[in-house]
C-alpha cells in the first residue's frame, strides 16, 4: 500500500478532482491519496465523487483555510 501526497490549493472546480482522478489511474486498489485543496466547493465534490467511482473517504478535515482529505483507492 503506497500513499500519494496531492497539492491542489489554489486549483478551483474542477481542477483538484481532475488531479486526484489522474492520480488515482496510477494507483493500486488499497493506495491512498492525500489531498489539500483550498476551493470550499471540494468537500461537496470529493464525498460525490468517491462515492461514483467507489472508493472511500477515510477523513475530510479543514484547518486554516485548508482541505484535507485522505482517499482509500477501491
Amino acid at each position: 500500500m503506497a500513499e500519494k501526497h496531492i497539492n491542489a490549493r489554489g486549483l478551483q472546480c474542477p481542477g483538484p478532482i481532475v488531479q486526484i482522478f489522474k492520480e488515482a489511474q496510477n494507483c493500486a486498489a488499497g493506495d491512498i491519496l492525500c489531498v489539500e485543496v483550498t476551493d470550499q466547493g471540494f468537500k461537496k465534490d470529493i464525498a460525490a465523487w468517491c462515492k461514483k467511482t467507489k472508493n472511500e473517504l477515510l477523513s475530510l478535515e479543514e484547518e486554516g483555510g485548508v482541505i484535507k482529505a485522505r482517499i482509500k483507492k477501491g
